[in-house]
C-alpha cells in the first residue's frame, strides 16, 4: 500500500513539474498578448525577483563601496608616499644647490686672492652651549693645520685654530668673550689706526674694539682689519665695519669703537684656515700702508 502512495506522489510529482514546465514556457513564448494565468504567474515572478534584488544589489553594493574604498585608501597612501618622496628629493637638490653656491663663491675667492695659501675645510661639529665660542673643522695636524691660524670664510673673519688634533682642530670664534681670544686691529683710518678686539655684545651682534686714541680720526664706515701687531693673524683680514663710536667718561685717554662682524658667525659650514701669507710679508704691507 505504501508503494502505491510512493508510487502516486512520484507521479503528482511529476506532473506538478510538467504543469509547471508548461507555465515557464508559456511565459517565455515571445507572443504580444498573455492570458491571465500567464500575467499572474509573471506578476508574481517580477514581484518575488524585485523583493530579492533589492537587499542582493544592497549587499553587492556594499561590498563595491568597500573595495572602491580600499582602491582610495591605497592610491591616498601611495600618492602621499609619492609627496614625501618628492618633497625629500626637492629639499635635498635645494641643499645642494645651496652647497655648490658656497663651494663656487669659495672657488672663486681662492683663486682671486693670491695673497694668502688658504685651505678649504668642512664644518663637522659645533656646541648648542658655546655656539658663539667653537666649532670643529675636518682638517688637522696632518693637512698642516696649527695652533692660532687665522680662520674666515669668504665674508671675514671668524676666528683661530685653537687646538690641533691629527684629523680635526677646534676654532675659536672672534665672539668667544674669553679674555685670550683678542685680536689686534687695524682701523683703515687717515691715518691708520690700532686697536684691539675684545668683547662681544650678543644681543646687538656687535664686537668692541678698545684702546683706541682720542686723536684718533675715526668714523663709522669705515673698514677694521687684522693687524700682524701680535704675531699671531697676517694684516689684511677682514674683521668689521664700524657702526658707532663711543668716547670713556671722566676724560680718559681712549675711545671704543662697536663693529658689525662682516662674516655670517651663526650659519657656517665650510672655512678657508689661513696658512700662510705670500709675496711680502704681513710687517711689509703694514708698513707701506702707513
Amino acid at each position: 500500500m505504501f508503494s502505491k502512495i510512493f508510487q502516486n506522489k512520484q507521479l503528482i510529482i511529476i506532473l506538478f513539474s510538467l504543469i509547471l514546465l508548461v507555465i515557464v514556457m508559456g511565459i517565455t513564448i515571445d507572443h504580444q498578448e498573455l492570458t491571465w494565468p500567464e500575467k499572474l504567474v509573471k506578476d508574481t515572478v517580477a514581484w518575488m525577483q524585485g523583493f530579492v534584488y533589492r537587499p542582493a544589489s544592497a549587499v553587492a553594493g556594499f561590498f563595491k563601496d568597500v573595495k572602491d574604498f580600499t582602491i582610495l585608501f591605497e592610491e591616498n597612501k601611495a600618492v602621499k608616499y609619492s609627496l614625501h618622496q618628492y618633497s625629500q628629493v626637492v629639499s635635498e637638490l635645494n641643499q645642494l644647490k645651496e652647497e655648490n653656491k658656497r663651494l663656487k663663491e669659495m672657488l672663486d675667492y681662492k683663486e682671486n686672492n693670491g695673497l694668502y695659501t688658504l685651505q678649504v675645510s668642512k664644518v663637522i661639529a659645533r656646541s648648542p652651549d658655546r655656539w658663539n665660542n667653537m666649532l670643529v673643522i675636518d682638517k688637522g695636524a696632518k693637512d698642516g693645520i696649527k695652533k692660532d691660524m687665522a680662520v674666515i670664510t669668504t665674508q671675514g673673519l671668524i676666528g683661530k685654530i685653537y687646538s690641533v688634533s691629527s684629523f680635526s682642530s677646534n676654532v675659536q670664534l672672534i665672539t668667544d668673550t674669553d679674555r685670550s681670544s683678542f685680536i689686534f686691529a687695524l682701523i683703515q683710518s687717515d691715518p691708520i689706526t690700532y686697536g684691539v678686539v675684545e668683547g662681544y655684545d650678543k644681543i646687538n651682534n656687535e664686537l668692541s674694539v678698545t684702546k683706541i686714541s682720542l686723536e684718533a680720526h675715526i668714523k663709522p664706515g669705515q673698514l677694521v682689519t687684522t693687524s700682524n701687531l701680535g704675531e699671531v693673524f697676517p694684516t689684511g683680514l677682514v674683521i668689521g665695519a664700524i657702526i658707532r663710536i663711543e668716547e670713556e667718561e671722566n676724560g680718559g685717554l681712549t675711545k671704543t669703537v662697536y663693529i658689525t662682524p662682516a662674516a655670517d658667525l651663526y650659519h657656517i659650514d665650510e672655512v678657508f684656515v689661513v696658512m700662510k701669507a705670500n709675496n711680502q710679508s704681513t710687517s711689509e704691507k703694514e708698513e707701506d700702508s702707513e
